[in-house]
């Protein structure tokens, strides 16, 4: 039990998977979560992992008993984790006016907001107890500001920024680490039917390397990779005018039905 365990929801594929593999490289035991639990435990014995090194607990993130299960579960089996990556989340494209896109909407913040709540939910105490740990929410750039047809993630991620910047503020006088991390495009089931380019797309497995080490250094705020940050600043000091001529003819985010 002295080995570090983190804590990773969304570990069925893309960024949840390439971080618990990179924490496994780096000796932790693994706490994986993901509705397709099955298919994580056939994941994790493909890679070789010893079967002591890690337990994969069936959750939906979207409802709260159930993630939240998950989480006690793990600390009765595998102790209070090190690290906590509320990796899970989606990425649907909408359009205000179809009625039937509002349900995108909620399943997309109950998803990337009320989600990452209650991942971290079942471990705050015993993390401020300790007075020790982090707790990792995944933002991303498209955060920054709105891109059209794009309007409940976009909304749903800069929700996570803000979120996580107010649980930072909670936790560091009980010595617990908030971090930040703000992708920008990597190549993951989310972003493969995208029908625009991505530029500075990088691998799932190459964001996790640096993602790594970023939590390692228990930083409050960060981009992957570097190049979007910059592409975040230049956005954030576009006019409205200038931004809305620039955006309006961009191509969408395809939509559930769409």
């Amino acid at each position: 039990m002295s080995t570090p365990l983190v804590f990773v929801t969304g570990a069925s594929s893309g960024i949840g998977q390439a971080l618990a593999a990179r924490f496994h490289r780096a000796g932790y035991r693994l706490a994986l979560v993901a509705r397709r639990a099955v298919e994580v435990e056939a994941w994790a014995s493909a890679q070789g992992f010893a079967a002591g090194s890690f337990a994969v607990y069936a959750a939906d993130v979207r409802d709260v008993a159930s993630i939240t299960g998950a989480g006690r579960a793990c600390i009765s089996a595998q102790g209070v984790p090190d690290v906590v990556v509320a990796s899970a989340g989606i990425s649907v494209g909408m359009d205000t006016a179809e009625l039937d896109d509002l349900d995108v909407m909620r399943a997309t913040f109950e998803t990337n907001n009320l989600g990452l709540a209650a991942t971290f939910q079942p471990f705050v105490a015993a993390m401020c107890a300790r007075r020790s740990g982090t707790l990792v929410g995944i933002g991303s750039v498209a955060g920054v500001r709105g891109i059209p047809g794009h309007g409940a993630y976009c909304s749903s991620k800069a929700a996570v920024t803000s979120y996580c910047e107010s649980l930072r503020g909670e936790m560091r006088p009980n010595g617990v680490k908030v971090v930040t991390l703000c992708p920008g495009y990597i190549d993951t089931p989310l972003t493969r039917k995208n029908p625009y380019g991505m530029p500075f797309l990088m691998s799932a497995e190459a964001f996790a390397d640096q993602a790594f080490a970023a939590i390692g250094k228990g930083v409050s705020y960060w981009v992957i990779p570097w190049q979007m940050g910059v592409v975040a600043k230049l956005m954030r000091l576009l006019p409205n005018a200038l931004y809305d001529r620039l955006f309006a003819g961009r191509p969408r985010k395809p939509r559930r039905s769409g």
